[in-house]
């Protein structure tokens, strides 16, 4: 699952291009972990639960690193034992390729 995008880089948007949407959409939703889910076909969000605050952290910390490598930032709510995770790319107010690769190396780490 998801080989082919951890692959990939994310790539600088600065606009200009449309967000994925319907089958397009659906492709790319094949290849990240069936937890992540396209909400209104605006952006992908994905909880994951943790025993306690400290590895919640950890997480997310594991998280912001990719995030850093990649030039291509999630919301991230963080709470004790959870952390949600939210992506799509702010430049075209939807989701973008770089929000799959994003979230295939968040379902690999």
């Amino acid at each position: 699952m998801g080989s082919q995008l951890t692959q990939k880089s994310c790539v600088p948007c600065e606009g200009g291009v449309d967000p994925l949407v319907g089958d397009k959409l659906r492709e790319y939703s094949q290849l990240i972990h069936e937890d992540w889910a396209v909400v209104d076909e605006h952006h992908l969000l994905r909880e994951f639960k943790f025993g306690d605050f400290r590895e919640a952290l950890r997480f997310t910390n594991r998280v912001g690193e990719i995030a850093e490598e990649e030039g291509h930032h999630p919301d991230i709510l963080l709470s004790y034992g959870k952390a949600v995770v939210t992506l799509w790319t702010h430049a075209i107010d939807g989701i973008s390729e770089n929000d799959f690769i994003l979230a295939a190396k968040i379902d690999v780490m």
